[in-house]
């Protein structure tokens, strides 16, 4: 802090702050509406210094306690139903899981082996059911449960490229049962020194993404209507970057095309007719599709689907 800081309102705020967050840690409870009030109060002394040193850091150091406040004020809100008419209970409650769902979509797009949205979901899912350990069990009504069109095909194609382990031949797991499940190996998820492979979560938060991935696209009106895996990645993508009132995008300006195409295995141009789909199963609604963005909103019976992006990130973002 500069010697020469003012006005000593100021210094003692700062002073008292840090005094207030270590006091925070060391209690019991968490309280999430406290810890948002403080990152709001950080925000704005961060802020004030910086007006006073021209520090660059220090306003961004402002802006990181303004978004760490309104993710903290989000959790509160949806844990207790204050702030909120009509409160969402979502599958994933906390910024942190939406950001890990994000960031698995993410992953998936740039490391799946094989071409296609069928490849791409089923990567996307086996990927959930092993993040942690690099492998898992993994039954034949598992596999039959997700729209593969030809799941001995898509299964195949995934082993023949490297991606998947199998103690016996895709027939086997497709055949095995809960009372005999399949235990696969995904040799890219593996964990690597220090423990860990390319996911940052433990068990407990892969169970909570595999349940979300899997309630999405096994959500009966898709799976009533039939809709491809194309649409059903569709959906996840559009529900993992969305605001907290639906619409896609941070502050509802939509998602990039090439984006969203590439989170879903497809061709922009096929976007249009997959945004179709799902408005027809009231998926989506409001729906626009330009050369560059797509808008639109989630539909008030799968809002409880949604991650609510922060502010200034998106599909297009490095995470997912």
């Amino acid at each position: 802090m500069p010697h020469d800081l003012r006005p000593v309102v100021l210094r003692d705020e700062l002073i008292e702050l840090g005094d207030a967050f270590r006091a925070y840690q060391q209690a019991g409870e968490p309280d999430l509406a406290l810890l948002a009030r403080l990152h709001d109060r950080k925000a704005l002394a961060f802020t004030t210094w910086a007006d006073v040193t021209g520090d660059g850091s220090l306003r961004a150091e402002a802006r990181r306690a303004e978004q760490a406040a309104a993710n903290a004020l989000l959790q509160h809100e949806q844990r207790t139903g204050e702030g909120a008419e009509g409160a969402i209970t979502r599958v994933l409650t906390a910024p942190a899981q939406w950001e890990h769902a994000r960031a698995v979509l993410g992953y998936v797009r740039d490391h799946a082996p094989v071409p296609g949205p069928e490849g791409r979901l089923l990567v996307l899912m086996l990927s959930l059911r092993t993040a942690c350990t690099g492998s898992g069990n993994v039954t034949g009504l598992d596999v039959n449960g997700w729209p593969l069109g030809d799941a001995e095909q898509v299964l195949q194609e995934v082993v023949d490229a490297g991606w998947l382990r199998l103690p016996g031949t895709v027939a086997d797991l497709l055949a095995s049962g809960s009372d005999n499940p399949t235990h696969v190996i995904v040799p890219s998820l593996l964990p690597r020194d220090g423990g860990r492979g390319p996911f940052g979560f433990g068990k407990s938060m892969r169970a909570k993404l595999s349940g979300w991935a899997q309630k999405v696209v096994g959500e009966r009106t898709l799976h009533k209507k039939k809709l491809p895996a194309a649409a059903r990645l569709l959906a996840l993508a559009c529900a993992a970057h969305s605001g907290g009132d639906g619409r896609l995008g941070p502050f509802g300006r939509g998602l990039e095309v090439e984006v969203l195409a590439a989170l879903c295995a497809v061709e922009v141009a096929q976007l249009d007719e997959l945004m179709k789909q799902l408005t027809a199963v009231e998926w989506l609604t409001d729906v626009a599709v330009t050369d560059t963005h797509v808008t639109g909103r989630l539909c008030e019976r799968v809002l409880s689907f949604s991650c609510p992006v922060p502010a200034g990130n998106g599909a297009g973002s490095a995470g997912a």
